[in-house]
């Protein structure tokens, strides 16, 4: 088909430099195929076949990677799971996704061996349950590479991963897609899509950084992507703002996937921290999965110029993308559809809307999906052909969208529509605020009153002054219908790793007992 694709890559230039690990161990591209065969060929050893799934519980390393390449180079799906779940909730995982190989990190190991009793997945003797590091009835990670050969396996097709939606109300789904029965390095090439939606080529000395779990759609798409198209990936553990700072002076790093609370910690070194390292070498520094404030992006910019870019998107696929230029244009928008792509909003009656007017917001599909065993969810987020994941947006004159809340997140006081993110995108600037969620709570007069959590910089006191100071300020940037009637200070906001706020963990305890109508 052409000559990208990770393993076609490798075989053909295998000393370049593909993959630096978290402590700065150095793979060429020849090692990591080296690796990632012999744990293909381990995994067929063990008798799994195409359409099978492997799970795998592992933090950001070379363990994840070589993984992950070799399921999807034998026809598996690779189920990356969220290292902040608990027992219970990893083993409805393992169940749901039919996992035949279990993979844990000995960081995890107490949720990982609840999770194997309580979803029943063998291990021990003749268990397929391998830890990184030791875990009591795991067998070592080593033993599935162990006297395997590093050449290509045979009969080699293409296997896809498989994510578990968040989703904010009862248990999460898999987004199970078909697999296509091609090459793997076919359909790593065709996986390239995405960067070239921002301009990044194959090749062209590209050095891609991973600053978030792995677990995340996203950044295994971009990671996975930037192996694909000849990049070198920089992967991160822990991440810290200097040691971002520090990794892109020492890689030349030219691109990476960022979230806005990331920026927000970036923004808040101190001046002579950030101005002491070079980053000129970025050209493409792209963010999404969760709203951007205003005067935080116009700061990202000032620093990181036209390299800063956005894309609005998700799991179940579609999407929008802006650039810099374009987002100092029209402020506030995640952009226009990406080629091929199409975006509408509809009412809750199904009646598509017209520029300006507020309604959810449909992504085209881009390849069909399913919610594994679930035909309801997948059925009821469908018109026609078009998907939504509950945001509320519009579409300007032009094209351009503009996303408002969630669904979910929608504030309705005495019959008005209030947004959070709006409200929070302002509190954000507030020098004492360092985070910040807005939700509504009940109230008996206007159904709904507005509620404000904010997470304070060091060097601040939480206590009634300080929330007067901030409401005082905030009504000289927003009209009254819009300002928190309280607010409440917390350590720290309840935050995935991707950036997303988990903010049902902090507005479920207001609304239990009371029905909540949206």
């Amino acid at each position: 088909m052409g000559d990208l694709g990770f393993w076609r890559l490798a075989e053909n230039d295998r000393d370049r430099l593909a993959l630096v690990g978290p402590d700065g161990t150095e793979l060429t591209a020849g090692d990591l195929l080296g690796r990632s065969n012999q744990i293909a060929h381990g995994l067929r050893a063990l008798g799994l076949e195409r359409n099978d799934t492997v799970a795998l519980l592992l933090p950001n390393g070379i363990e994840l990677i070589e993984t992950y390449l070799a399921a999807l180079q034998i026809g598996l799906y690779v189920t990356p799971i969220n290292w902040h779940l608990v027992g219970p909730e990893i083993a409805y995982i393992l169940e749901d996704c039919d996992a035949k190989v279990f993979v844990a990190h000995e960081r995890f190991a107490a949720a990982a061996t609840a999770a194997a009793a309580e979803a029943g997945f063998p291990t021990g003797d003749g268990g397929r349950a391998y830890s990184v590091g030791t875990i009591d009835g795991f067998e070592p990670y080593a033993a599935l590479a162990a006297d395997q050969p590093t050449t290509n396996p045979d009969g080699r097709t293409t296997g896809a991963a498989m994510h578990y939606t968040s989703g904010t109300t009862g248990r999460p789904k898999g987004v199970k897609r078909p697999l296509f029965e091609i090459d793997p390095s076919d359909m790593g090439e065709l996986l390239g899509y995405l960067p070239n939606l921002f301009g990044i080529a194959p090749r062209d000395g590209h050095v891609h950084l991973t600053v978030s779990p792995l677990y995340h759609t996203a950044v295994l798409m971009w990671t996975g992507n930037a192996l694909h198209l000849g990049h070198t990936v920089v992967l991160m553990d822990k991440w810290m703002p200097e040691e971002t700072l520090r990794l892109i002076e020492r890689y030349r790093v030219t691109y990476s996937h960022m979230v806005p609370t990331q920026f927000v910690r970036l923004l808040d070194l101190p001046a002579e921290t950030r101005a002491a390292y070079d980053v000129t070498s970025l050209r493409n520094m792209v963010h999404g999965a969760a709203p951007c404030p205003h005067e935080i992006k116009r700061r990202m910019i000032e620093w990181w110029g036209d390299t800063i870019q956005e894309y609005y998107a998700a799991t179940e696929g579609g999407g929008t993308v802006i650039g810099a230029s374009e987002w100092l244009a029209k402020p506030g928008s995640v952009g226009l559809p990406w080629p091929g792509s199409e975006i509408r909003i509809y009412d809750d009656n199904a009646n598509q809307l017209g520029p300006g007017q507020i309604g959810t917001v449909y992504m085209q599909l881009m390849a069909d999906f399913e919610y594994k065993g679930d035909s309801d969810k997948t059925k009821a987020n469908r018109i026609e052909n078009f998907f939504t994941v509950g945001d509320l947006g519009e579409l300007d004159e032009d094209g351009y969208l503009f996303l408002r809340d969630r669904k979910a997140d929608m504030i309705i006081s005495g019959g008005a529509n209030i947004y959070p993110a709006e409200i929070e995108g302002e509190l954000i600037n507030h020098p004492a605020v360092a985070d910040v969620a807005v939700f509504g709570i009940p109230n008996a007069d206007w159904g709904e009153e507005i509620k404000a959590v904010v997470e304070l910089h060091d060097g601040y006191t939480a206590g009634t002054e300080l929330e007067a100071e901030i409401l005082a300020w905030a009504a000289t940037r927003m009209g009254k219908f819009k300002l928190p009637r309280t607010i409440d200070f917390v350590d720290a906001l309840p935050r995935e790793a991707n950036g997303k706020l988990i903010k049902r963990k902090l507005r479920d305890p207001y609304w239990e007992g009371v029905d909540r109508q949206i």
